[in-house]
């Protein structure tokens, strides 16, 4: 070692590590760099495995966030509930993000190994069907790709057997205006929240009195902006497709683009953007 090279032991860090627990130890490295395994001998697809493998990670902690956000509404912790809201909303713009790298990759890189995708897609991911169930977009059929793995199709189905976050939201914001004895709109389990009147203008009331519903007015915001977030993903998911496949179908069978243009009109909180135009 040279004499003028920096030494951290010096300082005090540890530089042998045998039965000591390392970074690699704590993280697991070693097994999560070998989940990447390219089915051919193309370039391109360690980063087509890379982007998927690191967004279901990303979406793994939204999970984890939305859950968390959910039982602190439930016990009445609107202040770390916030926080876990603005996560979310900070994992989706890291998603955001990852298209940009992906879009590095042109139609003629992808050719070359599509074929090894089989009938696998990005639609049938659980994780993301979860975060959508979560959020109140509900559609049963989204569960038959999930059939073949019982646990998962269990999970998702739980869910939506439950209301949904935005449904809890609704149901808070019904009782802070009218009471507890407030007539809450039922939840919808077996479908998408559908826009309804009575929502839209319990929002308005909060819009037009700030500083009475202050709490109700952030967390209004809060979804917004996690909103805001998601439909970018959208947008970069269905603008990188077009990219690099055009309108092909999907490998999943799906239409492809024209599938993921329609999913660019749901609104997950449909009643918090109607009333921007009533206020």
């Amino acid at each position: 070692m040279s004499a003028g090279a920096y030494d951290p032991a010096r300082e005090g860090a540890r530089m042998r590590m045998q039965g000591a627990m390392s970074y690699g130890d704590y993280l697991q490295i070693g097994a999560l760099l070998d989940l990447q395994r390219p089915l051919s001998d193309a370039h391109d697809e360690m980063l087509f495995v890379i982007q998927h493998q690191t967004s279901e990670l990303w979406m793994k902690l939204a999970i984890h966030e939305l859950h968390a956000a959910r039982a602190a509404l439930e016990a009445g912790e609107t202040a770390e509930m916030f926080k876990m809201l603005a996560r979310v909303s900070r994992i989706f713009e890291q998603l955001n993000s990852a298209w940009d790298v992906l879009r590095t990759m042109t139609p003629a890189d992808y050719t070359r190994f599509r074929a090894t995708l089989g009938n696998s897609s990005g639609f049938q991911s659980y994780q993301y069907r979860m975060i959508e169930f979560v959020l109140g977009n509900r559609n049963p059929n989204m569960l038959e790709p999930h059939a073949h793995l019982p646990q998962v199709h269990a999970w998702l189905a739980a869910e939506m057997a439950r209301p949904s976050f935005y449904d809890d939201v609704v149901d808070l914001l019904f009782r802070t205006l009218y009471g507890e004895a407030a007539r809450v709109p039922a939840p919808v389990l077996d479908g998408p929240h559908v826009a309804r009147d009575d929502i839209r203008a319990a929002w308005q009331a909060v819009y037009q009195d700030t500083r009475r519903y202050w709490q109700l007015y952030e967390l209004g915001e809060k979804l917004v902006d996690l909103e805001d977030y998601f439909r970018r993903w959208r947008f970069n998911h269905v603008t990188t497709v077009e990219r690099v496949i055009g309108f092909k179908r999907g490998t999943g069978g799906t239409s492809g683009v024209m599938y993921l243009r329609r999913m660019l009109g749901v609104e997950l909180f449909p009643e918090l953007w109607h009333v921007r135009g009533e206020l």
